[in-house]
């Protein structure tokens, strides 16, 4: 049996992706393959049940027959940590957390660990990053997300510093399509001959970024006034309308899949948005639309979201949000999965795993 730790040196790098993108493709050759989150601090318990959303979606996605606790043996909660700090917990973790990798890998190929959102973390259980892979012997890929050339860089010397000889390998991640070419001719080549894997570079995809209607409705606290059957649908763009009504047509349709924030009580921008390729559309101030506004969005399947914050407001929520959301909708994982079959080198990873 493999073990392969999977972890990033900042949140939102991709983690959940790669473990599904890499778990679906060995299955597909042929091999069993399981999923342990050794540290959650997303957890939480729901009528006496640990419920965490990464560990309920592998466990549907891979068919495994464990419970969610034992797929998740550390769940890091508030009232776990003041129990820490407070001296009333002195459990070892660290044997938990054994524990649940042996029953979890049984009959198994291999095991994928999904690790923390950064090699820090997990550090007030004794689990973090470093200790999880020497504690498992388990060979670590770290996916960096691209924000600067030398940011890369560093993130991957670091990760080598604290991994050490547990660092399988990198992936750099989301890579602007126009700095590609120097990743992989610059960037790659030296960090190869500073002894450090490159397992694959993945350019940016701004649907793998995007965020569901649903998300965006939580995310502002609103409300939806119809089509709330069309609230799975991927926004990939925002867009604010507060032009003049002339110049409205011709912006909107700069940019497909979006949602347009703009105020209630602008029904000649509503009625030119409705006429692009729009998945909403935010009313803000609280201001109901009127009926005509809202039959036409009925006839188009376009929803209506009606929120209390101003339009300044409710930009600055949703774009804070963007490239946070969860990664499990049907388009994201298809086109992940072309992105990975395309961009990162299986054979190196199965020769290094011995599978």
């Amino acid at each position: 049996m493999a073990i392969l730790y999977i972890s990033s040196v900042e949140k939102f790098s991709g983690k959940s992706s790669f473990c599904l993108g890499i778990g679906k493709k060995f299955q597909q050759e042929g091999l069993s393959v399981g999923y342990i989150k050794p540290v959650s601090f997303s957890a939480r318990q729901e009528n006496g049940e640990l419920v965490d959303e990464d560990a309920l979606f592998f466990k549907r996605y891979f068919h495994l027959p464990q419970p969610v606790s034992e797929l998740v043996p550390v769940a890091i909660t508030p009232n776990l940590v003041e129990a820490i700090l407070t001296g009333k917990v002195k459990e070892d973790f660290g044997e938990k957390l054994k524990k649940a990798c042996s029953n979890c890998s049984k009959n198994r190929d291999l095991i994928l660990l999904e690790g923390a959102g950064t090699l820090r973390e997990g550090h007030i259980v004794g689990l973090s990053a470093p200790r999880v892979t020497r504690l498992l012997n388990a060979p670590a890929l770290v996916i960096i997300k691209y924000a600067t050339d030398f940011g890369v860089v560093d993130d991957a010397l670091t990760a080598k510093a604290r991994l050490e000889d547990k660092l399988l390998g990198i992936v750099i991640n989301m890579v602007p399509r126009p700095r590609m070419q120097y990743v992989e001719e610059v960037i790659c080549p030296y960090l190869e001959a500073q002894g450090i894997k490159v397992f694959g570079v993945l350019p940016h995809e701004r649907i793998l970024a995007s965020i569901t209607v649903k998300e965006l409705v939580e995310v502002l606290d609103g409300e939806v006034l119809c089509c709330p059957d069309r609230t799975e649908e991927l926004v990939e763009y925002v867009m604010v309308g507060a032009m003049a009504v002339e110049q409205a047509l011709s912006y909107f349709r700069r940019r497909p899949n979006k949602a347009v924030i703009t105020g209630g009580d602008r029904p000649d921008i509503q009625l030119a948005a409705l006429e692009t390729s729009t998945k909403c559309i935010v009313l803000t101030g609280n201001i109901r639309p009127s009926p005509i506004i809202l039959g036409r969005a009925e006839e188009l399947g376009v929803p209506l979201v009606l929120v209390r914050h101003d339009t300044f407001t409710s930009v600055e929520l949703v774009e804070n949000y963007f490239g946070r959301s969860r990664f499990y909708q049907e388009k994201k994982v298809t086109r992940f999965e072309e992105l990975i079959n395309e961009r990162f080198n299986f054979s190196l990873l199965r020769s290094a795993l011995r599978l």
